[in-house]
Order: C-alpha cells, then structure tokens, then sequence
C-alpha cells in the first residue's frame, strides 16, 4: 500500500541539545510507520552555524543534499555539500555533518529501516 503526504504534514523532532548537536531537526519521512520493510528515509536541517555530532554507527546511509551549504567530516578529510551533492557513508566511519553556510542545510539521509524502529 503506498503512503503519499507533504513534508510539511510530517512532524519535526528537534534533535539538539546544545553541545555535540546544534540547530537540527529531523522529520522521519519514510519509515516503520508507513511498512517500509527495508529502508527509512530522513528529512534533516541544520540552521546556520549547526551541526551533527561526531558520531559512528554500524550501517551505512546515503545523502542527498537539497539546499544550503556545508561540509561532511569523516575520519580526518572534509567535503564539501551543495545542492545536488550526494554522500555515501559507510559503516563505522566517524562522520559529523556541519552548516558552514547562511542558510538553513537541508538534506535527506537514507539508513535502514531498524535506525528508526
């Protein structure tokens, strides 16, 4: 059974706490709550000057950028995110997600479905 909605209709989770995660929110766009057996899809946005923490975790996720500027650190190397940008990370690398930008950071992040169960 498909599930179509507007991002907007889609509850967003602020997911700072003022120290390791700045200026984040999530919206959990696909997940368990629409059946999806395998994946979940996340919707984040990092404010000016936020970022994730430095974090790792054993499943790999995809990103694709959708507005805003910014940077992905893992291990040791920094790239650069832009609209269109798209981003592998795999499992275990240390990864952080920053704004370096003056607008908000948008972009949407696929794990697998048992991240958000």
């Amino acid at each position: 059974m498909a599930t179509v909605r507007k991002t907007d209709e889609v509850l967003q989770v602020d997911m700072s706490d003022g120290r390791q995660v700045v200026g984040a929110t999530k919206k959990l766009l696909i997940g368990p709550q629409d059946g999806a057996p395998t994946f979940a899809v996340r919707l984040f946005t990092l404010t000016p000057g936020g970022h994730t923490p430095h974090h790792q975790h054993p499943f790999e996720h995809g990103v694709f950028v959708l507005e805003g500027k910014g940077e992905l650190a893992v291990q040791d190397e920094l790239y650069p995110l832009s609209p269109h940008t798209v981003a592998h990370v795999a499992p275990n690398e240390v990864h952080q997600f920053r704004n370096t930008g003056q607008e908000p950071l948008r972009f949407l992040c696929v794990v697998p479905r048992h991240v958000e169960e």
